[in-house]
This record gives structure tokens, C-alpha cells and sequence, in this order.
């Protein structure tokens, strides 16, 4: 194996692996980048062999217990050197004690159980051309622009649905250009927020996260509303029985999908 160079990404560098992601078929949002590289700058790493970017990891620490792997990407012509297992090694031990999530592609499940992780579900992407969404019913809640919430409200709520707090991440990923971030609000109470974004192909929603299956309904349709054309992306985790249906409702149809391992201790994987 050549020797490889591993830093830290600059935003620059961040801006090429994430069109390697597009040639995987991952499909990144187009402002993505702005708001995972606010949540930890110095956790996105890039492998050079003599000045050649090829390889890339990403391993954000949100606090000082909870990291997520993604962006493990090794460029075809580089691949079976052992480049991704150094990249692996170097994210892994910057992470240290903390628990670590990742989202895995199926192909790399094996060498996701060498390291300790095990597999939990699977993320299904589904897609469809366009989704038809009624009016808005107001009886189901009022739909407002995520930024005239008090920010303190919505971090409280994400905080109830990711494992970590995540300010920076949510400061612009809120407000990134193009894309649409609304809450729902029943009784005076926030009971829902989503957003949807531009990706290299369509739009994609994420986060969708509500109190009940009629709420998220309903953010789904305000968010949909907001697509000038197709096609619709939503990733959903299996086990959410009633995301899954929502999703075939609206004659979504599964595209691609991850798997995620439940968090391991960076510390377990040696």
C-alpha cells in the first residue's frame, strides 16, 4: 500500500466527496454541506495518496458522547489497498469513547461486524415522480415556518428524536437555500417539524418528525406543496410500520436502501 495522507477536510473538500456520494447514488442534498460541517468541523476526513484525494470519511462528534460515521468512500480505482480501513482506524479513534451510529451501505456489512457494530434495520429511500397533496386541514393542527419558532422549542423537540444535541447542525439546516423547514403547531403546542431541500436529483424531506401519525401527515402534504416537480425522496426507517405505509400511500417505491446499526462504543472496535 502507497503511503496515505490523512486531514482534515476543508469545505472545499467537502464539496468533491459529497459529488462522490452522488456517483454512488446516494443523492445529497445541495446545501448539505453546510450544515454537517457546522456540527463538528475537525470530523471529516480526507485520505491522499502524493496530493490525490481518494478516500473520505466523515465521524462528527455531536458531544462527548454520541459520533456518526458516514461519507466512508473509497474511489473505485483505489479500492482493495486497505486505504478505507486506515481512514476507518483514524475516524474511529478520534470519535474515542463515545457511542457511534453509522448508516451502512449492505455491501459493507461484514466489515461494520469486525468493528463491532450489528445490524439493527433498514433505511428504506423511497422515491416517487411527484406526490399529489390535498389542502391543508386545519383541524389537525397549524402549519408555521420553522424560523418564527423560539429556537430554544425546536432544539428541545429534535432533542427528543436524536441522540445528541445539535445546534449548529439545525441552525442552518433550517435556513439553507432552497429548502423549506415547517413546524406544526395543535393547541398551542409544537407537534411536528420537517423540512425538504433540493437534492442533486428532486427534493428530499428529512427530517419528518411528529407526536403521531396524523401529524406527520400532515407536514408531509405541507411539505410536499412545496416540490415545483419531481421526483419526492423520503427515507424511512422499516420498523416505523406506519412511515412505511404513509410512504406507499402516496405511491412512493423503495430506491435504495442503508442499514443501521444500532451505536457501538468507538472503543470496542480496538
Amino acid at each position: 500500500m502507497s503511503d496515505l495522507h490523512i486531514r482534515v477536510m476543508t469545505r472545499a473538500d467537502l464539496a468533491l466527496v459529497l459529488g462522490w456520494a452522488a456517483g454512488e447514488g446516494w443523492n445529497p442534498g445541495l446545501t448539505d454541506s453546510d450544515s454537517f460541517y457546522a456540527a463538528d468541523p475537525n470530523g471529516f476526513f480526507i485520505g491522499e495518496i502524493d496530493g490525490e484525494p481518494v478516500a473520505s470519511l466523515s465521524a462528527a462528534a455531536y458531544d462527548n458522547t454520541f459520533g456518526f460515521l458516514g461519507l466512508y468512500i473509497v474511489r473505485p480505482e483505489w479500492r482493495g489497498r486497505g486505504h478505507g480501513v486506515a481512514l476507518w482506524r483514524h475516524g474511529m479513534a478520534y470519535l474515542g469513547q463515545r457511542n457511534v451510529g453509522l448508516d451502512g451501505v449492505l455491501a459493507q456489512q461484514e466489515n461494520y461486524r469486525k468493528s463491532g457494530f450489528t445490524w439493527a434495520y433498514r433505511n428504506i429511500r423511497f422515491e416517487a415522480p411527484s406526490v399529489s397533496a390535498p389542502p391543508h386541514d386545519m383541524k389537525h393542527g397549524v402549519i408555521e415556518p420553522v424560523a418564527g419558532l423560539p429556537f430554544a422549542a425546536l432544539e428541545a423537540y429534535d432533542r427528543r428524536f436524536f441522540p445528541a444535541p445539535r445546534r449548529a447542525f439545525l441552525e442552518r439546516w433550517i435556513s439553507d437555500t432552497g429548502s423549506h423547514a415547517l413546524a406544526l403547531i395543535r393547541g398551542g403546542v409544537l407537534v411536528g417539524y420537517g423540512s425538504i431541500r433540493p437534492a442533486r436529483a428532486g427534493h428530499k424531506i428529512g427530517p419528518l418528525f411528529a407526536d403521531d401519525e396524523r401529524a406527520a401527515e400532515t407536514l408531509f402534504h405541507a411539505l410536499a406543496r412545496h416540490v415545483p416537480i419531481g421526483p419526492v425522496v423520503l427515507d424511512v426507517p422499516e420498523p416505523n410500520r406506519a412511515a412505511v405505509a404513509m410512504a406507499e400511500r402516496y405511491g412512493m417505491k423503495p430506491a435504495f436502501e442503508t442499514a443501521r446499526p444500532p451505536s457501538t462504543s468507538a472503543a470496542s472496535t480496538g
